[in-house]
């Protein structure tokens, strides 16, 4: 019987009171690739991180191939052949790729031999895995998907012959992600064992083997991929049934709440980011923008928040609101009716140092006056905690200590609490698990429902699609045109979002 990959036998790990892994043992078999799912908060990292090196555990065994394998840090795993490839990529901006493939593995204290050794084996890497980079452009200069071809290059450079992903897709586009599985798929046809830790049931029916789940830090199930469902699955992550399909009753749209017209904006760089762009959304109804990541959406939404400055004209329930100077900043954009949740909460939707019941108030703290009432903060922040299920409930926690879609919920609760007449929303369900994306989309629908406008950017087609009313696509900073739902499809819309506007609407049609 050939050994597995990997056997982890009897891994507990504790933070605190917290248990994050309870007594999990799971097996992968060489050359496949075994997803790994649950929700927010379930384990999944923690347990990886032990593999990995980063985190000792309380208990338990590692086998690698066979032999039971000490990891007490990450060289000790790379030794052992395992890479890790994080959500949030380690990579130096101001490096090239060649730089950052080395960093951490010279041979010696001269450069210049491990440059040259790394070009000639990233050549060949690239030719086998069809993993091609510019090995001397710069980190800051380079997309994302190209990004994460970079880390995987620095693990296969280090030898690795195991492979973990952690939330892979969280920033590709599809197309990226459609690459990035060939890739995959590449890799473990070559005899690499890969692990994918991922939120997308989808992404784990299309590309893995096996899949094992993971429930509160149990392990609940390890299945064949083949024998399951997405229902199945989302059941078993969550422990209750799942609706992995948004509800909602036709729209019901009355006047126009925003109006937007000729918006162009200019970066520092003198690169024309928006051109153009001429839009409306109505009460009662939600407008979607599609399109690849970087055709103009990040600064659609920046200049509507208050972030950014453009040109044009915009009126918000028939008040004009300047796009520049005076008048311009989020500030003014809140006490016009407008709330913001931004495409990337860590950065730009809290301050990850601070407790929940303060990012609660961020942006809205002028409302207290010159002194903070401090009780009366706690019990509204405990309050909304417990309307949007974040977990755990705990307002004096820090940002930092909550997973990924428990900030989101923080961020949403902020925004939506305020009762706003439209809410902007970028990439709501980005990196967050099944259970929390069935719940984001129901408050958004709600919101709705009592009459709100809300402008809805998504690089997630399936999304748009199914929380839409209308949906506008962008490409190199214009609105391509305009398509109901129900009158077409993810391949027309790819077709637009590529610059294909053939038979498109025209952008003063997304106007009325």
């Amino acid at each position: 019987m050939t050994a597995s990959a990997i056997e982890l036998k009897g891994i507990s790990k504790s933070f605190g009171p917290v248990q994050a892994n309870k007594d999990i043992s799971i097996r992968v078999a060489p050359a496949t690739i075994h997803g790994i799912v649950g929700e927010n908060g379930a384990g999944k990292s923690t347990l990886m991180s032990i593999l990995y090196g980063f985190y000792a555990a309380d208990s338990g065994e590692i086998w690698i191939n066979g032999k039971k394998t000490s990891i007490p840090d990450s060289q000790a795993a790379i030794s052992a052949g395992i890479g890790m490839v994080f959500q949030h990529f380690k990579l130096v901006e101001n490096f090239t790729v060649l730089e950052n493939i080395i960093l951490g593995a010279e041979d010696g204290g001269l450069l210049r031999p491990s440059l040259a050794k790394a070009r000639r084996v990233l050549g060949d890497l690239a030719q086998e895995y069809e993993l091609n980079v510019d090995p001397d452009a710069k980190i800051e200069e380079i997309g994302v998907g190209m990004q994460q071809r970079v880390e995987i290059l620095k693990a296969l450079y280090r030898k690795a012959d195991i492979l973990i992903l952690d939330e892979p897709t969280g920033v590709l586009t599809p197309a990226e992600a459609d690459q990035l599985f060939r890739i995959l798929a590449r890799l473990r046809d070559e005899g690499k064992t890969i692990i994918l830790i991922t939120h997308k049931l989808r992404e784990i029916m299309e590309i893995t083997d096996e899949v094992s789940v993971m429930r509160r830090g149990e392990m609940v199930a390890t299945v064949a991929t083949a024998s399951t469902s997405p229902e199945k699955l989302a059941e078993l992550m969550v422990g209750r049934k799942v609706l992995l399909r948004v509800e909602k009753a036709p729209a019901k749209p009355g006047d126009d709440v925003l109006r937007l017209k000729d918006l162009c904006v200019t970066d520092s760089l003198g690169v024309d980011r928006l051109r153009g762009v001429t839009l409306s959304v109505k009460s009662g109804e939600i407008l979607g923008i599609a399109g690849v990541a970087g055709n103009g959406q990040s600064e659609l939404l920046e200049v509507l928040g208050g972030v950014r400055h453009g040109t044009g004209s915009l009126s918000v329930n028939g008040a004009d609101l300047p796009l520049s100077g005076p008048g311009s900043d989020g500030r003014d954009r809140r006490l016009a009716g407008v709330a913001h949740v931004p495409e990337d909460r860590q950065r730009d939707g809290l301050i990850m140092d601070y407790t929940a019941r303060e990012n609660m108030i961020f942006g809205y703290h002028g409302d207290q006056g010159a002194i903070m009432k401090n009780a009366q903060i706690q019990a509204e922040s405990q309050s909304r905690m417990d309307r949007f299920d974040v977990r755990p409930p705990n307002a004096r926690l820090a940002a930092k200590n909550f997973s990924g879609g428990n900030q989101q919920k923080i961020v949403l609760a902020r925004e939506i609490e305020r009762n706003p007449d439209i809410l902007l929303i970028g990439q709501p369900t980005r990196g967050v698990d099944i259970g929390a994306i069935e719940f984001i989309h129901k408050q958004i629908i709600a919101l709705r429902d009592a009459g709100k406008a809300i402008l809805l950017v998504s690089v997630e087609l399936d999304e748009i699609m199914a929380l839409s009313d209308r949906i506008a696509v962008m490409f190199d900073g214009q609105i391509m045109g305009e398509r109901h739902p129900a009158e077409t499809d993810e391949t027309e819309l790819g077709l637009m979002m590529a610059g294909i506007a053939e038979g498109t609407n025209s952008p003063e049609a997304v106007h009325g």
